[in-house]
């Protein structure tokens, strides 16, 4: 699971250090400053995004043997977008939480967690290849990949909405390409075709919530 035969972890590494360099640009004001998603201040979405290493770490002891039941990104925002899926029944549950973790976590760490925490977990896990299954509360088993992809996807959509409260450059072009591509692979292929060349007015957008 290296950067030379895991280009998706290379972009997440890339995003995580953005991430943490825009953070230490920010004034202490700007961390309060409310942000295009209703309700949720810079410092929340900081909360929401930040790697937490145990969760990198904990993927080692839930590794499975055989083929996982979903093995890429667009298969697990599938599942989690689907009606009645968790991207709508927790999305309440998901901004509290983002709440509570700003509330006792100072920039300093939030900031950590993506310039050093979050990238050395990742690092530890360089002997798990993409394709490793490892055990989903939700989902039953999924790859080490897939996963990989989905926080690629957040810390880069995510990283579009700071931009917009705060400013500054766009993300890397790297990480916008692969996530314009997984979030085309979530709609269903025929009907985005259609309505991306204009040949149906069916509403295919958003893919997630």
């Amino acid at each position: 699971m290296n950067s030379q035969n895991d280009p998706v972890r290379a972009l997440l590494a890339e995003a995580w250090a953005s991430w943490a360099e825009r953070g230490a640009a920010l004034v202490a004001e700007d961390w309060d400053r409310s942000t295009r998603l209703p309700g949720w201040t810079v410092r929340e979405l900081y909360a929401h995004v930040a790697p937490v290493p145990e969760m990198f770490t904990g993927l080692r002891a839930a590794v499975l043997d055989g083929r996982a039941e979903v093995v890429d990104g667009a298969g697990i925002l599938r599942a989690y977008n689907r009606p009645g899926g968790i991207a709508h029944t927790a999305a309440g549950q998901v901004a509290e939480a983002a709440k509570q973790a700003a509330e006792v976590a100072e920039p300093a760490v939030l900031m950590a967690r993506f310039g050093v925490e979050g990238p050395a977990a990742l690092d530890g896990l360089a002997d798990l290849p993409p394709g490793t299954t490892v055990a989903h509360p939700l989902l039953g088993s999924v790859t080490v990949g897939a996963l990989g992809e989905v926080a690629l996807m957040e810390a880069t959509v995510h990283l579009l909405d700071l931009i917009a409260a705060v400013g500054g450059p766009p993300p890397a072009e790297g990480a916008l390409h692969f996530t314009r591509t997984l979030l085309a692979e979530v709609a269903d292929p025929a009907a985005f075709i259609e309505a991306a060349t204009g040949r149906s007015a069916a509403a295919v957008l958003p893919v997630i919530r």
